[in-house]
């Protein structure tokens, strides 16, 4: 399968530039609105950027390297004629037992000619019967026949399936997860599917699960707050510095940052140097009552970063404390995101997610990307909670290593190939 990119001044013509190069048969992936750029947005056009593919080409780099292929394309086939022959073997046992034709038409004949009564009653009798047999046998072996072509179109299939299947536990998606996509697309799969197909299939209907990110609206003409909640040590406050330090840098969103860490050693010192560095005010707050007078100090700016401290989701009194908090500002108000460590045990993660759904509705952020091969646990809990996926960071490095979690690259790395 062939990936590209083409850029246009609008999604038709970025649609026709794809035909011309790749084909009739592709298929548009994405679509991306790019916004005007240079000096005041007068020297560019808006334009748009579609990512399009084709299944008649391959190329290693969209399409996982599935090295068994030709070992599973062998037992395949195997199974196929395995099968023909069964049914072949069955429908030569029913020939067997199939009543002579020629004799049935004489006797027919024979019997056509003698008027119905009570003495010739039983020979019509059997021939209705031979008749009826007949008539089993042709349904056995149309019956037979459809299932042979059945069997060809699982079989064959499902030995991709199992190719695709392996590398998405290998990369620890849930099996239940597995199941639901390959569900999903079985009868969008014509007969003669191949991998590329297959696997395009598959690719699509990752990249729609996982969906586009959940970002941070800056368009707000009231203040709006921003909570970071989540576990102990998952890296909360560092995911604060980097959010706040690129829309403070690029967006020139006017920020400040109110703590509820005062638990932590050195916590509100680390935030208060962030806080210096990029020139916003920082307010301390040591219980929920301290959210009010914070936020009138606050009220002129757009963003207003709140960190929480590390709960444990064990702990009945601390998810109170964290409620109590949330509460203090209206829904229409605020925005919250769970940070978790892509590094936790997926037993762990569907504790820790289902416990702050019972708190509140939140948005997903993963860290420590850096840390771990895989990122079958992000889907996993997007799938579990409903939660949208938002960012992902990746590095100690302030405001750099974080971005947002980009559908198509995920559904590559899940599939083994290069994100």
């Amino acid at each position: 399968m062939v990936i590209r990119k083409y850029i246009a001044i609008n999604e038709e013509e970025a649609t026709k530039l794809a035909k011309e190069d790749l084909g009739q048969d592709v298929v548009i992936l994405n679509v991306k609105n790019n916004s005007k750029r240079g000096f005041l947005g007068i020297f560019k056009k808006p334009s748009v950027e579609i990512t399009a593919a084709v299944d008649e080409k391959k190329e290693e780099e969209s399409v996982p390297d599935f090295s068994k292929l030709q070992e599973a394309i062998k037992e395949t086939n195997a199974v196929l004629a395995a099968n023909e022959a069964k049914v072949a073997n069955e429908v030569k046992k029913e020939e067997k037992k199939m009543p002579d034709m020629e004799k049935i038409s004489s006797n027919l004949l024979e019997d056509s000619s003698v008027p119905f009564s009570k003495e010739n009653a039983q020979p019509k009798e059997k021939l209705e019967e031979r008749l009826s047999n007949l008539q089993d046998l042709i349904e056995k072996q149309i019956q037979a026949s459809n299932e042979v072509k059945e069997h060809k179109k699982q079989d064959s299939n499902q030995a991709y399936f199992d190719l695709i299947r392996k590398k998405l536990l290998d990369n620890e998606v849930e099996e239940t997860y597995i199941d639901q996509i390959f569900s999903d697309i079985a009868d969008s799969l014509s007969q003669n599917a191949n991998l590329e197909n297959i696997l395009a299939g598959v690719y699509q209907k990752i990249v729609l699960k996982i969906g586009q990110p959940r970002l941070i609206d800056i368009r707000t003409r009231k203040t709006k707050y921003i909570f970071f909640i989540g576990p102990t040590g998952v890296g909360k406050t560092t995911t604060i510095a980097k959010i706040a330090s690129t829309l403070r840098l690029t967006k020139q969103t006017k920020v400040a940052l109110i703590t509820s860490d005062t638990y932590r050693i050195a916590a509100v010192d680390q935030l208060k140097t962030y806080a210096n560095i990029l020139g916003i005010p920082l307010q301390v707050v040591y219980s929920p009552q301290d959210m009010k007078p914070a936020m009138e100090e606050l009220s002129e700016y757009d963003l207003v970063f709140v960190d929480t401290a590390g709960r444990s989701h064990n702990n009945k009194e601390q998810k109170e404390d964290i409620q109590n908090l949330l509460d203090t500002v209206e829904d229409a108000n605020k925005e919250v995101f769970l940070v978790l460590s892509a590094t936790t045990k997926y037993k762990d993660l569907v504790k820790i997610a289902q416990t702050y759904s019972e708190i509140t509705k939140y948005n997903l952020i993963f860290t420590k990307l850096d840390e771990t091969e895989t990122v079958g646990s992000l889907y996993n809990i997007h799938m579990l909670t409903g939660a949208p996926l938002s960012y992902a960071t990746w590095g100690q490095n302030v405001p750099d290593d974080i971005g947002k979690i980009d559908a198509q690259s995920m559904a590559k790395k899940l599939l083994g190939g290069n994100s």
